[in-house]
């Protein structure tokens, strides 16, 4: 009779223990059943031995080792997929923010986007070749961002490209051939 009961009390607390180690963020340090309750040994201990409680006769508790070999002789654990490394898949890193911006090009180049601004309109320049050369940088990155939304990309030009006489920039007609004056001139290729 004492060897059921004192069997069943250990079994009992072999299976709270090993829920409770297997069991993560408990910051009481306290073992606790899977009921979510503080163990107490000495309530076990005087448990009826004929009345049987579920942990007592369950050998593993809930949240139990899932790699603790099975009576089977396999494991709980899934089994690893063959084409697995185990490592987790590398995420796809960010792009930097100046991404698509180009480097401030030298006097040569300078010069032909300006000689290529001024084909189409003297104004979109307006004698202010390094603003203009600004403007055209920072829509090569929108370039960069967008490169299949025309319409966004001839939107921001006229947004970028304004003079005195066109505050509301130069037209979407404009703003296309900005856009491909500044591919043929300075942006870099479109991803």
């Amino acid at each position: 009779m004492r060897t059921r009961l004192l069997a069943a009390t250990l079994t009992a607390l072999a299976a709270v223990s090993l829920a409770a180690c297997s069991s993560s963020g408990s910051d009481s340090g306290k073992a606790t059943s899977a009921a979510g309750s503080p163990t107490a040994p000495a309530a076990s201990a005087t448990a009826p031995s004929d009345a049987a409680t579920p942990a007592a006769t369950t050998p593993a508790a809930p949240g139990s080792d899932p790699a603790a070999p099975t009576a089977g002789g396999g494991t709980g654990a899934p089994a690893p997929d063959a084409g697995a490394s185990g490592a987790p898949a590398p995420s796809k890193p960010a792009p930097p923010a100046d991404a698509g911006l180009p480097a401030k090009p030298g006097t040569d180049v300078t010069a032909k986007l300006v000689s290529a601004l001024d084909a189409i309109d003297p104004a979109i320049v307006g004698g202010k070749p390094d603003q203009a050369m600004d403007r055209a940088r920072n829509q090569c990155q929108s370039m960069y961002q967008f490169p299949k939304d025309k319409q966004k990309l001839a939107d921001l030009a006229n947004q970028r490209f304004t003079s005195a006489d066109h505050p509301q920039g130069f037209g979407p007609d404009t703003a296309t051939k900005i856009n491909d004056a500044l591919l043929a001139t300075l942006c870099p290729p479109s991803r």
